[in-house]
């Protein structure tokens, strides 16, 4: 019994090392795609489009209409999308951790077509941008207070296709 146990142990101490070193191999191979040999950014890459300024906008609690304060960060991002017209983007949509996953599903979907909507107002071609929905699967900030909620509520744009290679 004793040595099923320790067998136990060290099978689940193997598994949670081989999880960490996939996640830290993630992480590096993310990084080296943004940049060039000599450590500049790409061209159309999320790290130039975080450059011209963030990539999120914030929602309020319950809400998928656009604050006035994330106009602006959506023009810049309308800008910087019509000087990369090869660029597509995909618009996530996040929750915070109230409610159910079906409601904040829906939620973030809504919050993410917001977005879309306004940049395909601004000129950008709907065909472009895509959106998803992670709901409250994909916090920014772990937590259980209005700091936390309030930072979670957001759509954030992603460069999937076109940055230059």
């Amino acid at each position: 019994m004793g040595h099923t146990r320790l067998s136990l142990k060290f099978a689940s101490l193997a598994a949670l090392v081989l999880l960490v070193s996939a996640c830290a191999s993630q992480t590096t191979e993310t990084t080296t795609t943004t940049t060039t040999g000599t450590g500049e950014v790409v061209p159309g890459s999320n790290e130039e489009l975080s450059q011209v300024g963030p990539s999120s906008v914030f929602f309020d609690y319950n809400k998928y209409n656009l604050r006035p304060s994330s106009l602006l960060t959506l023009e810049r991002q309308a800008q910087w999308l019509q000087t990369y017209s090869g660029v597509k983007v995909t618009i996530e949509g996040h929750c915070d951790e109230r409610g159910t996953r079906e409601y904040n599903l829906a939620l973030g979907a809504r919050r993410a077509n917001s977005v879309k909507d306004y940049l395909v107002s601004l000129g950008v071609a709907p065909s472009r941008i895509t959106t998803i929905s992670y709901g409250k699967e994909r916090p920014a900030v772990l937590g259980s207070n209005e700091n936390a909620w309030s930072q979670n509520r957001r759509s954030v744009t992603m460069v999937t296709d076109g940055a230059a290679p």
